[in-house]
């Protein structure tokens, strides 16, 4: 969705609303498109006393298997966007700020940055997933295996102390 910027960076109070749908079930993250349903972006650009802001909630639902026990987990996620927009900056890039020299940006793209930079870096089923036996691959989640450790024999000598 373009957004046409022109009246609200001209209006003090001006704002524009807007509620939409766009979809990311081409976006694919480890081999996964996690992306099922579109994502809901939801709120406004404002000028307040000169200050140009975007506020939005980006809501999606989220599908990938757990990092430790390969469980498909399903979230319904929501992301905030909060951005201050400028005409031009004047010292060069600026990560604190959107620059819109041409009174037209592009929501997508933006939303779209958002949602990627806001996902974890590992993705679990619940905090203390417990994940998979390293031998048997049984989940730990559902309950325990009957596999023992394997021995190090580094250790046998110490094991040869301790049985003095």
């Amino acid at each position: 969705m373009i957004l046409e910027l022109e009246s609200v960076f001209q209006v003090d109070g001006a704002r524009v609303p807007f509620d939409y749908a766009f979809s990311m079930a081409d976006v694919a993250i480890g081999g996964e498109q996690p992306f099922v349903s579109p994502v809901r972006v939801a709120g406004e650009v404002r000028n307040r006393a000169g200050i140009v802001t975007l506020s939005a909630a980006a809501s999606y639902t989220y599908d990938a298997p757990c990092d430790r026990c390969a469980e498909r987990t399903v979230r319904d996620v929501t992301v905030p966007v909060e951005h201050a927009l400028v005409k031009a900056l004047e010292n060069g890039p600026d990560d604190d700020y959107i620059e819109v020299p041409d009174l037209k940006l592009d929501l997508d793209a933006l939303v779209r940055e958002d949602i990627l930079l806001a996902l974890p870096t590992k993705y679990l089923c619940k905090e203390d997933c417990k994940g998979l036996c390293p031998i048997c691959g049984q989940n730990l989640n559902k309950g325990q295996c009957s596999c023992s450790a394997p021995k190090d024999p580094r250790w046998d000598v110490l094991s040869q102390l301790l049985d003095q």
